[in-house]
C-alpha cells in the first residue's frame, strides 16, 4: 500500500500551508494585505546608522588627546523580519493580548505564523516581548498611522466600503483608561514619601528620619476611616501625611543644594511632584498653574467626567474616534491630552481622517456629531457639521442620517471590550496615541478577513482556495482564535460554520512629507 506524502522543501520541517485550512479568514487576509507596501513605508526607521566610532587616547607633544576611530562590527543577532513584527502588532490588538501573551501564542498557533509570512512551522517564540516594545517605540505615532491607513486601503480594495462613503463620517469621543491605581490623596502622599526616600538614598543623602512605619500606618488608617465614613479622622490622617512629605521634601531640597547643582537638578522632577501632591491634597485643587497629579509615573493622566451615573469620573486620556456613516469603518483615532472641549478636537480629528484616507482620494465632507461639538463650524469651513441642534436647518435626508450617529457607540464599546482601549498599559503620552491607533487598526482588519475578494463587483467570482462567507454586519474573526488551541485543517469541515459574532456596529501627518510616506 502506498501512502501519499505532502511535497515539502524541507524533510524535517512541516509547511504551514499543509497544516491549516487556507480558506480560514486569517489565512485569506494574509494574502490580501499589502505587506510589501507596508514594509516599505516603515523600513526607513530601521535603516542601519553609521557608527560614530570609539574614543581612543592619543599621546603627543601637546598632551593627551581623544580622537574618534571608526569601527565596523557585524556582531549581534540578525533582525526579526519586519513582517513578523508588524503582524504581531495586528494580532495583539485584534485578539486583546499582552506583549508577552501574543509572542507566546504565536509559537503555538500555525495560523498566526502563516499570517506573519512564515513558510514552515516554528516551535519557538519569534522574539522577546521587549523587542516588540522597542519596535513599537521606534514606529511612533506616525508609523502606526501608516498601519491604520493600509488597513483602510484594504477595506476599500475589497469593496467592503465604497470610496464615496468615506466622505460621511461620525465623530465621537471616549475615555481611554490608564493602567493606574485609583488616585487618592493618601495613596499619592505615601508614594511621594517612598520616592523621596529612594531618590535621596541613590544620590547619597542621609535623612534624619524616613517615617517608613508611620507612613504605612497612616495609609491603612486613612483607608479604613474612609470605608467607615469617618471623614474627620480620615482628613486628620491625610494632613499628617502631608506634613511628613513636606518635611522630607524640604530636607532633601536643602541637602541636595548643599551638595551641588548637579544633584539638585537630578532630583528636580521628584521634588516638583512631591510639592504638587502636598499642595493639591491640602487645597483640594490644582495649584501653581499646573494640573492635578493623579499618578506618580503617569503625569499625563486626566480626570474626565462623561456624565455616567455608574462612573462619574474616569482617569485616563480623551480619545476621538471617527467612523464612516455606512459600513462602520474606523477611519481615525487620536488621543487628546489635557481634557479639551470636544468641539476643539474636531478639526484635528477630521484632518487625521483626511490624511489616512488620501490613498483612496477621499476626505470627510460631512460630519455627524453630538451636541458636544457645537459652535465649531468656523474652525471647519470645508466640512458640513450636522448635529441635533441644527434639526430645523438641515434637510430631511440629513435628519434621517443623523439617526445613525449612535452607530458609533457600539464601535467604541467593541474597541473597549474586544480591544485594548479600555485599559492602556503603554507608558507616556506617546503610548496613549499609539495604543488608540493600533486598536483602530486591529478593529478595521477583522472584517476585512471575512470579505470575499472583489465583493460586489460585476462578473467577479472568488477563487475556490480563497472562498469565504461574505461579511454580515462586520463580523469579528480574530475572536475565533482567542483562548483556543491550534488545530489542524482536518479538524474543521469545509462547510462547518465559524460561529461568527455579530458586530453591531498623533502628531498629525501633514501630507506626504513624512519619513514613512514612501
Amino acid at each position: 500500500m502506498l501512502f501519499a506524502c505532502p511535497v515539502t522543501d524541507d524533510f524535517f520541517r512541516s509547511r504551514i500551508d499543509h497544516m491549516i485550512d487556507l480558506r480560514h479568514p486569517l489565512a485569506v487576509l494574509a494574502s490580501r494585505m499589502p505587506w510589501q507596501e507596508i514594509e516599505a513605508r516603515v523600513a526607513q526607521v530601521f535603516s542601519r546608522k553609521g557608527r560614530a566610532g570609539v574614543a581612543m587616547p592619543d599621546l603627543d607633544l601637546f598632551g593627551e588627546q581623544v580622537q574618534r576611530v571608526a569601527v565596523a562590527s557585524n556582531a549581534g543577532r540578525p533582525r526579526v523580519p519586519l513582517r513578523v513584527m508588524i503582524a504581531l502588532l495586528y494580532l495583539k490588538h485584534a485578539v486583546n493580548e499582552s506583549d508577552e501573551g501574543v509572542v507566546a501564542r504565536w509559537a503555538d498557533t500555525p495560523r498566526w505564523q502563516f499570517f506573519s509570512g512564515c513558510a514552515y512551522y516554528e516551535d519557538r517564540q519569534p522574539c522577546d516581548a521587549t523587542t516588540l516594545v522597542k519596535f513599537r517605540q521606534l514606529l511612533g505615532e506616525e508609523g502606526v498611522e501608516e498601519l491604520l491607513a493600509q488597513t483602510i486601503n484594504v477595506a476599500v480594495d475589497l469593496k467592503l466600503i465604497k470610496p464615496q462613503e468615506l466622505t460621511r463620517v461620525i465623530v465621537d469621543s471616549t475615555v481611554q483608561h490608564k493602567a493606574i491605581a485609583h488616585p487618592t490623596d493618601s495613596r499619592l502622599l505615601e508614594t511621594a514619601r517612598t520616592k523621596l526616600v529612594e531618590e535621596a538614598k541613590e544620590v547619597g543623602i542621609d535623612l534624619k528620619q524616613t517615617f517608613a512605619k508611620e507612613g504605612k500606618d497612616l495609609t491603612r488608617k486613612a483607608g479604613r476611616y474612609a470605608h467607615a465614613r469617618q471623614f474627620k479622622r480620615m482628613r486628620r490622617a491625610i494632613k499628617r501625611q502631608s506634613t511628613i512629605v513636606g518635611r522630607l521634601q524640604r530636607e532633601v531640597d536643602r541637602k541636595a543644594s548643599a551638595i551641588g547643582a548637579a544633584v539638585r537638578q537630578a532630583l528636580g522632577e521628584t521634588l516638583n511632584k512631591a510639592r504638587r501632591i502636598v499642595a493639591q491634597s491640602g487645597q483640594r485643587k490644582a495649584t501653581g498653574g499646573q494640573p492635578k497629579l493623579y499618578a506618580w509615573h503617569a503625569s499625563e493622566v486626566d480626570c474626565i467626567s462623561k456624565g455616567k451615573a455608574r462612573q462619574p469620573y474616569e482617569f485616563g486620556v480623551k480619545v476621538g474616534i471617527a467612523s464612516t456613516l455606512s459600513g462602520n469603518l474606523i477611519v481615525g483615532a487620536r488621543a487628546f491630552h489635557g481634557n479639551p472641549y470636544d468641539g476643539h478636537t474636531l478639526h484635528e480629528q477630521l484632518e487625521q481622517a483626511a490624511i489616512l484616507m488620501q490613498d483612496s482620494r477621499a476626505k470627510p465632507a460631512t460630519a455627524f456629531v453630538d451636541l458636544g461639538y457645537r459652535g465649531v463650524d468656523a474652525q471647519n469651513p470645508d466640512v458640513h457639521i450636522v448635529h441635533r441642534g441644527k434639526s430645523k436647518r438641515i434637510s430631511e435626508q440629513e435628519r434621517k442620517q443623523l439617526r445613525r450617529r449612535q452607530a458609533i457607540e457600539p464601535i467604541i464599546g467593541h474597541t473597549k471590550s474586544d480591544g485594548l482601549l479600555e485599559r492602556n498599559h503603554l507608558a507616556g503620552a506617546t503610548g496613549d496615541a499609539i495604543n488608540a491607533i493600533l486598536v483602530a487598526a486591529g478593529f478595521v482588519a477583522t472584517p476585512s478577513a471575512r470579505a470575499r475578494p472583489n465583493h460586489g463587483g460585476p462578473g467577479t467570482q472568488a477563487s475556490p482556495d480563497l472562498q469565504a462567507p461574505p461579511i454580515r454586519g462586520h463580523q469579528l474573526i480574530f475572536h475565533q482564535q482567542q483562548h483556543t488551541p491550534a488545530r489542524a485543517a482536518s479538524a474543521i469541515a469545509p462547510g462547518q460554520p465559524q460561529h461568527p459574532r455579530e458586530h453591531h456596529r498623533s502628531p498629525i501627518r501633514h501630507g506626504r512629507d513624512l519619513p514613512f510616506s514612501g
